[in-house]
């Protein structure tokens, strides 16, 4: 059994906990530190670069994973690719989660108003092309 590390900005829903446990034999769910977290959540948009910022979150996985652990990895897309690049040179499995997005539109107060909802649909792998 494998484990998933989240560099995720939410909580996994019991339908996505359920999806990870059945179809990629997953047995732990590992949060990062809240510090990691803000972090991962919060990366400050008037950088040029942020490949060093991320270097915490790179020792952590290096700390905290083993081969073919998951990671799944959403977020800030520059981050993202940083983060799946690395996933991949380290022998971890790097997944996101995919969605449907129903729209819905209505009038109120001489408004139309739109709203989206989105849905759970599977995690997928991300692919070296």
């Amino acid at each position: 059994m494998r484990k998933v590390i989240l560099l995720f900005s939410h909580t996994l829903s019991d339908e996505q906990i359920s999806e990870a446990k059945l179809n990629y034999d997953v047995e732990e769910f590992m949060y990062l530190p809240k510090n990691l977290q803000n972090l991962w959540s919060s990366i400050e948009p008037e950088l040029e670069t942020i490949s060093e910022v991320l270097t915490p979150l790179k020792n952590f996985l290096i700390q905290n994973s083993e081969k073919d652990d998951l990671v799944l990895v959403q977020g800030d897309f520059g981050a993202v690719f940083i983060m799946v690049d690395f996933c991949f040179k380290h022998n971890l499995v790097p997944i996101y989660a995919t969605t449907q997005r129903v729209v819905k539109e209505y009038e109120q107060d001489n408004r139309l108003v739109k709203k989206s909802i989105f849905t759970f649909g599977r995690f997928r792998k991300y692919e070296l092309v």
